[in-house]
């Protein structure tokens, strides 16, 4: 799999703030590995798509989500700024399955839109990018999956795994999740927005 080219800024650009954001946990040893192996990944590049933007009437969320996030943290502006550039480019849909304990709204109050993977700008299966939004109020249903995942946080929101309780991470958290655990998140009275990486090993 070759380098990014140089001259193509928008996905570098994106992934570079996104490393930076999630370099505030590489203190942490359950979580480093996994950061390291993500970001060497980001060095390389898949091949690149297009044609497949598209918004649900959820998105409409984005734009407060996003603002809500710079005037929070000064430190996730860049990352906020990056992600906006990427944003119009891709296909936001819903997750195609349902699971447990999601809310009566979650499935006209979410969507979720992958960056880089296999319905992502670039297509790749090593790496997967993307993001998640929940309108207000809403509860994603449980669900799991293999590849060790690492979320930050653009917004206010809850997230839990395994039988641990909710906890908040803030703007510009992050949360680690082990492979196969269960895990969820829930937006209270605003939209949550998370930026989700997956390292598919």
């Amino acid at each position: 799999m070759p380098e990014r080219p140089a001259g193509d800024q928008g996905i570098p650009r994106f992934l570079g703030s996104l490393m930076n954001a999630l370099a505030t946990r590489l203190g942490d040893p359950g979580v480093s590995t996994v950061i390291a192996e993500i970001e060497l990944a980001a060095e390389l590049t898949g091949s690149r798509q297009s044609g497949g933007a598209s918004r649900l009437p959820v998105c409409a969320h984005l734009s407060g989500a996003l603002e809500r996030a710079c005037l929070a943290s000064g430190a996730m502006e860049d990352l906020v700024e990056s992600f906006a550039a990427v944003e119009p480019l891709l296909n936001w849909a819903r997750r195609p399955a349902g699971g447990p304990f999601a809310s009566d709204s979650w499935l006209e109050g979410h969507a979720n839109a992958m960056i880089i993977g296999p319905a992502g700008l670039e297509s790749r299966g090593d790496l997967l990018v993307g993001a998640s939004l929940l309108a207000p109020r809403v509860r994603y249903p449980d669900h799991s999956h293999a590849p060790e995942e690492v979320y930050v946080v653009l917004s206010p929101g809850r997230v839990k795994h395994g039988a641990t309780p909710w906890i908040e991470p803030g703007i510009g958290g992050t949360f680690h999740n082990v492979p196969d655990v269960t895990h969820a998140m829930e937006s209270g009275d605003a939209p949550l927005l998370a930026i989700w990486s997956l390292w598919n090993a």
